[in-house]
Formats: structure tokens, sequence, C-alpha cells
């Protein structure tokens, strides 16, 4: 009797210890920040569950869209963040490095083969996907043998008719604007840099402003007004368009004079969780099998080594790196807004509300 108990202690042991190491690695856990939708969707299937069944950390996903940088820079100034990785847009990157509210990126645990180009690789932030805001229109409410097809067709109301949409924020609409008004893309930013310049887009848009129907606040938003029919034209994010393609909903992106941004993962300031944090940023954005996969679903190229190989010149077609719709586009700058978006959005709530 005493000689089986020795056994059973002895088999016990390993699997206490066998328990309690998993039991400590699944209350591990990362709380990660980033977009609602068919992106949340696309993250939890392709990346979070995946990273969870890897390494055992559980991620909690927190949309937040609007107000994103406002509840960062409140967390962080209380000195209670939560969050442990997020995604930062182009526009919040400049911003949050300026207001110290990133935790800077250990490319040692991130890249350290320096595979990830330059423009990927900001010290507080990780190159995660490129992006484009531009005109998209459903083919199946356009006049007759007429196709939109610039941002000033997007402002001719008369020869197209139908109530469009734009975003809630200036950045990109006062762009939208200039183009429309004829200043070419290489110039954009020299011109809204003016006093005079910044009047003419207001100007522009005050010409367009009876015809929006809805000043969208989110991604998600933005395509359902499209589905639903709402709007015949507005703006969102190339890759929410696939969404509604598939679903039959006839819609066609206009690249021309859209607006190209690259989106970055990064750390808080102040996050409790930096080793898990790290390996989840390496993950997300050196592996090129899962970001193929999320590629292939909504087309926000990352930049992992060896991403394009084997991959359908039909999905390559759809990325806005794309070079036939790169070469029409502007490339964001999100330093000018980092600069100037105070006064901007000052003017803009007033115009909003006029």
């Amino acid at each position: 009797m005493i000689q089986r108990r020795h056994l059973l202690g002895a088999t016990a042991l390993p699997l206490l210890a066998t328990a309690s190491r998993m039991a400590r690695a699944q209350a591990r856990k990362l709380v990660v920040s980033g977009s609602g939708g068919v992106v949340a969707d696309a993250n939890k299937s392709i990346y979070y569950t995946p990273y969870t069944a890897a390494k055992g950390v559980v991620i909690e996903h927190v949309p937040v869209e609007q107000q994103r940088m406002a509840q960062l820079e409140a967390m962080v100034r209380a000195g209670r963040t939560s969050w442990d990785a997020m995604e930062i847009s182009a526009s919040d990157y400049p911003l949050g490095v300026k207001k110290g509210l990133f935790e800077q990126i250990d490319y040692t645990k991130v890249d350290p083969q320096n595979a990830l180009p330059a423009m990927a690789r900001q010290q507080f932030g990780v190159g995660v996907a490129a992006y484009s805001e531009l005109l998209v229109v459903r083919k199946d409410k356009m006049p007759a043998g007429k196709m939109i097809g610039s941002w000033a067709d997007f402002w001719d109301s008369k020869t197209f008719p139908g109530p469009r949409a734009l975003s809630a924020r200036p950045q990109s609409n006062l762009e939208f604007a200039l183009i429309a008004d004829g200043v070419p893309i290489g110039k954009i930013y020299e011109v809204l840099a003016t006093k005079g310049g910044q009047d003419r887009a207001f100007r522009k848009l005050d010409q367009i402003k009876p015809q929006i129907a809805k000043f969208w606040k989110t991604g998600a938003e933005s395509v359902q007004l499209l589905s639903n029919g709402e709007v015949v034209f507005g703006t969102t994010f190339n890759g929410r368009v696939g969404a509604l393609q598939k679903a039959g909903i006839p819609v066609e992106i206009v690249w021309a004079g859209g607006a190209l941004h690259l989106s970055y993962i990064g750390i808080p300031k102040g996050a409790r969780n930096m080793v898990d944090a790290l390996d989840f940023i390496r993950f997300r954005t050196m592996d090129p099998v899962p970001m193929r996969e999320y590629t292939a679903r909504l087309s926000y190229p990352g930049f992992a080594p060896g991403l394009a190989d084997g991959m359908p010149e039909a999905v390559a077609r759809q990325l806005p790196t794309f070079p036939a719709n790169a070469s029409v586009q502007y490339a964001a700058d999100a330093v000018f807004w980092a600069d100037h978006l105070d006064k901007l959005q000052e003017r803009w709530n007033e115009w909003m509300l006029k």
C-alpha cells in the first residue's frame, strides 16, 4: 500500500506541475486595441486564434476607432494603461510620438535580421499595413453609359446625381477637395499649408456639402452606407471593399486621387505585458503565411518578407501598392497633419456646424 501511494505521489507531481504550467499559460492575456467590423474579424481568425493556440496567450480585442488617441492619452497620463498593443493610424502616429504615448520598439525581438524596409521600422511602431482612403461607387446607380473616375466627377452632382458620404474628419477631405479643384496630387500639401489653400479647400467643400447625406465616423459605417444604398458614392478604406464585392454589392474602387497611408502596430506607454506584446508584433508583421491570407481577405498588405510569393495576380491588382494603383494616388503626409491638425480641426468643426 505504501509503495502504491509513493507511486501515485510520484505520478501526480509531474501532472500537477503540468497543470500548473497550463493554468499559468491560460492566465496570460494580451489586450490589443484595434478596428472593429471585418478588420477585427480577420485579425481574430487569422492572427489572434492561431497565436493563442501556439503561445497560450489569450488575446482580448478592444474595438476602438473614434477617440482612440484620446483614450490612450488619458490612460497614459493616469498611469493606468490597460492596452498592451494597439493599431496606430498614419495620422495618429506622429501625434502619439510627439506626446510620448508609445513605447520604443525593440527590433532585436521583432526584426533581428533587419528584413523590413526602413519605412516600416519606425522607432515607436512597426508598419503593419498599407491602405488607401478613396472613392468607391455603386456601379448600379451610375447614369447610363457613365462612370465616376475622379474627384472632379464626385463634385459634379449634375452629371452624377445621388447622395454621397465623406468621413467626419478634415484629413483627406480637404485634400480631396483641392484635387477636385484642380490641384495636382504632388502639390496638395504645399497648397494646403497656406491660408489661401485652406480657404480654397473649404470653399470647394461648401459646394458639395448639400449632397453629403452622411459624414461617417467608422470604417464599418462607411461601407454599410454603400451596402444598404443609403449613398451612391462615398469614401472608405480599400480593404473593406472586397467584403462588399463578395456579398454581391456592385461597388468599384476609384484609385485616382486616393490617399495612400501606412498604419502601424505599437505598444502604449506603460503597457504591462511588453514581452508578449513584442512577440505578437513580430508574428503580426513578419510572418508571410498569415499575412498572405489576411491580404487575400482584406487588401491591406504589410511588409512580411516573401508576402508576394505565389500571390494570384487578381489579388495583387486589388492592393493599394500595386504599381498601376499606387501611381495615381498620393502619399498621405502624417507629419503635415501632426503640425496642422489642431487649427484645421477647429475650423472643420465650425464648418460642420454651419
